[in-house]
């Protein structure tokens, strides 16, 4: 029986410092990433773009705080379009757009996982945690506080109320290498499951991947994953306002995407932080793409059993 997968394009750019984002959903749809997905035997709905109407400004305590009523908009158009997709498909692909995208995917995510009596696990694949709260963000760019709003930390009371959030221990960083004082705090309070790429250099992707898919499946957990382009190093991924050298090499990543495709566990999946503006003749997009590939089931070989003598 043929999967299903439902794509909703979220062309965000007012929680990045850089203009360029919202062509994301674009330049992922031009690299052919429908085309790759139902080669690979997906039963594709790409159910377009979100849009939000014009908002007028809200002021803020934080005075570095902008564009906050943009993103309040498209947490709450997001939100029920995530669950629905969640709740008619089987892996939906949500495509950014700048992070602030996951304050409503993941909180719609979590709704589905509810319903369901699941626990909501989240791997989140990038180069910061994106753990502030409107109230400790010194850029006031909001796609640095998806995390500390879905988890419910307080001082994003501006966001909409949650339904639902997802445990801080059901939580897995990986790739992280830029770290602010404000979230370094945070993640040591909530003793939160963290692999930067010192700890991916010692120990590799593989172990700490497997350990923490080991949990999802003892908990019968839901899976998000949220890949954001800067967790690749930008030598392979320049498409990216936020480069950190230093990230995920070319093989890292896809061997992270197969073992995920292995795991059968991933219910839905964010593609965060393209911008084309930024990119080499679409060479992000397209590694996007086979990333996507892979986590949906592409092989280069099928492993056979061989005997030697």
């Amino acid at each position: 029986m043929r999967k299903s997968c439902h794509i909703l394009g979220a062309p965000i750019e007012t929680g990045a410092s850089q203009r360029g984002c919202l062509m994301g959903p674009a330049s992922l749809r031009t690299a052919g990433l429908m085309e790759t997905l139902t080669s690979l035997g997906w039963d594709l709905t790409d159910l377009g773009d979100v849009q939000i109407a014009q908002q007028a400004e809200t002021p803020h305590d934080n005075p570095a705080v902008h564009n906050l009523s943009e993103t309040r908009a498209w947490i709450e158009a997001l939100e029920p379009m995530a669950y629905e997709a969640a709740r008619n498909s089987d892996l939906p692909i949500f495509m950014g757009g700048d992070h602030s995208m996951s304050a409503g995917t993941v909180p719609g995510v979590a709704r589905v996982a509810a319903e369901e009596g699941r626990p909501l696990f989240v791997l989140w694949l990038d180069a910061h945690p994106d753990l502030h709260t409107l109230a400790t963000t010194e850029s006031g760019n909001l796609h640095g506080t998806p995390v500390a709003y879905f988890t419910g930390q307080g001082e994003c009371d501006a966001y909409p109320a949650l339904s639902q959030t997802v445990d801080p221990a059901h939580i897995c960083f990986m790739g992280i290498r830029s770290v602010d004082p404000a979230e370094h705090a945070r993640i040591k309070d909530l003793n939160m499951e963290v692999h930067d790429m010192r700890a991916l250099d010692e120990t590799g992707v593989l172990a700490p991947l497997r350990a923490f898919l080991e949990r999802v499946k003892a908990a019968n957990g839901r899976l998000h994953v949220s890949f954001d382009v800067d967790f690749l190093d930008p030598g392979i991924a320049p498409a990216v306002g936020t480069t950190v050298p230093g990230g995920a090499t070319f093989r890292e990543a896809h061997l992270i995407m197969e073992t995920l495709c292995d795991s059968g566990l991933v219910g839905s999946l964010d593609l965060v932080e393209l911008n084309p503006f930024l990119d080499e003749r679409g060479r992000t997009a397209k590694l996007l793409c086979d990333l996507t590939a892979s986590l949906f089931g592409r092989r280069v070989l099928d492993r056979m059993t061989r005997s030697f003598g």
